[in-house]
Parts: structure tokens; C-alpha cells; sequence
């Protein structure tokens, strides 16, 4: 895609965001569109959010589980940007309305205590560079007409992100094997699903590593203090206002997003 149309999807995804009213899939308008084109568009938006004051506190994983790609007709992850005003704060009320088409999907969060730069980084060094990790609730919204993405749509939509609550209690790796952590999400009081970290390419961990020697060779970090959600243990599930889900992942705490109208 040539600059100028890679600005106008973007243009037309921010417009998204600020109308709440959902754009037609990019790879309709743009059938010719690689990842490599959505990736640019991506960082278009990303690069408009950052000059009028948000600030990056982390990326995202996205379709990392064989459930997610199943779901959404994919066959490989991607990733995003998390922006310091996707961070909402446990129990406190979330508007449903604020979100185009809110699911949710329950993940183990990383807190980097160490900066990671790919490529080459191993499962060792992303050992060392985690902090610790928390129970998040990932809040996955699409600005794309009815969810009717392709790999090149959602990458594009920033991995069709919409917002994060994180849980408030940490734990050390070194306390946890992450593979087998267990996780059961109620939406409402009722049992919706089950997973366990296994799901997320054969551990949480591998996730971590992907995205760091994927971002690194475009000149990105992982910085200390980011966040890292490295993708859904379960399918994503609707959400509207009214709703309550959380997350149980038994050592590692709870999580809990509130939506309001």
C-alpha cells in the first residue's frame, strides 16, 4: 500500500473510535493488503495517539491460543499496543457503551522488570526480564463491521484492542508454572469457560518470546515496567452493560471488570 492509503484506513479506523460507529473490513476496500501494509497502518494510529499525549505501557498478543484462532478464522498470533488509557482499574465500572463490540478474554499479564530487544531473545532471557505476573482481563473490541476481520483487519484495528484490568496480586515465576495455571471466567455468576497457560502457545512464556524477536527487528523494545498480555487462555466472550467478569486463576488471584451503560 502506497503512504497515502495506508493513512487514509487509518484515518478512517481513528474515525471509528471517535464516531463508535464500525468501518467496513479493511481487506474489502484494500483486497491487495498484506500484514506487513497492517501492520504500518497500525503504527499510524499508534504514532496520532502518542502526539496527542497517550503514552505506550505495553503490547498484546493477540490469537495466540488454537480457541482464539478457530474463532476468528485465523492461523497465526499478531500483536498490538496497549495505551495508558486502555488501563482500567479492577471493580471500578468500565462503559460498555465507550467500546465497539466488547469481549473479554482472561490472560496472565507480565510486569517487565528488564527491557527485552529481539532479535535472539530466548525463554532464558525472557525469564530474566519478567518481574512478575498478574490475572488480567483483556477487553478485546473491534472497530470492523461486525467482526468480520481477517488476519490483515485485525492487525490493522491495533489486534482489535479495546482495554485491560489487571489484577492486583502478584506472583513471582519462580512460584508458578505457568503451563499448568488453571483459570475458570464467569460472566454474571455463571461459568462460561475453563482454560489453562498451556493454551497460549504451549506456554505464556513462548508468547513473550515471539513477540520480542517479532517487534525487535521494527526497532521496538519491551521496556521495564511494561506490561505484556500474551493471550487468551479461553474464547472471547460478549460483554455489555449490565455485566460482571472474572477471572479465577487460583494462586494467582482474581480479576474482576465491571461494564456499565
Amino acid at each position: 500500500m502506497e503512504p497515502a492509503a495506508v493513512r487514509e484506513v487509518a484515518d478512517r479506523l481513528l474515525l471509528a473510535y471517535e464516531k463508535g460507529e464500525p468501518t467496513a473490513p479493511v481487506i474489502e476496500t484494500h483486497p491487495d493488503a498484506t500484514i506487513t501494509d497492517a501492520y504500518h497502518i497500525q503504527q499510524e494510529q499508534v504514532r496520532r495517539w502518542v502526539s496527542d499525549g497517550d503514552v505506550v505501557k505495553g503490547h498484546k498478543v493477540g490469537l495466540a491460543s488454537k480457541a482464539m484462532q478457530q474463532q476468528m478464522g485465523v492461523d497465526q498470533p499478531d500483536y498490538g499496543h496497549l495505551l495508558a488509557g486502555m488501563f482500567h482499574l479492577e471493580h471500578q465500572p468500565i462503559s460498555a457503551g465507550s467500546l465497539l463490540q466488547p469481549r473479554v478474554e482472561p490472560e496472565i499479564a507480565f510486569v517487565l522488570g528488564r527491557r527485552l530487544s529481539g532479535p535472539g531473545v530466548t525463554v532464558a532471557d525472557a525469564l530474566r526480564a519478567v518481574d512478575f505476573v498478574v490475572p488480567a482481563l483483556e477487553i478485546v473490541a473491534s472497530r470492523i463491521t461486525d467482526w468480520r476481520i481477517s488476519i490483515v483487519d485485525t492487525i490493522a484495528d491495533n489486534a482489535s484492542s479495546g482495554g485491560v484490568v489487571l489484577g492486583s496480586k502478584p506472583t513471582l515465576l519462580s512460584d508458578v508454572d505457568l503451563r499448568l495455571a488453571g483459570c475458570t471466567l464467569q460472566l454474571g455468576g455463571e461459568l462460561v469457560a475453563t482454560g489453562a497457560g498451556a493454551a497460549v502457545l504451549g506456554s505464556p512464556v513462548n508468547a513473550l518470546v515471539w513477540l520480542a524477536n517479532t517487534i525487535g527487528p521494527l526497532g521496538i523494545d519491551l521496556e521495564p515496567g511494561h506490561v505484556v498480555l500474551p493471550g487468551s487462555m479461553t474464547r472471547a466472550y460478549p460483554v455489555s452493560a449490565g455485566d460482571t467478569a472474572v477471572a479465577d486463576m487460583g494462586e494467582l488471584g482474581t480479576v474482576t471488570a465491571v461494564f456499565t451503560a
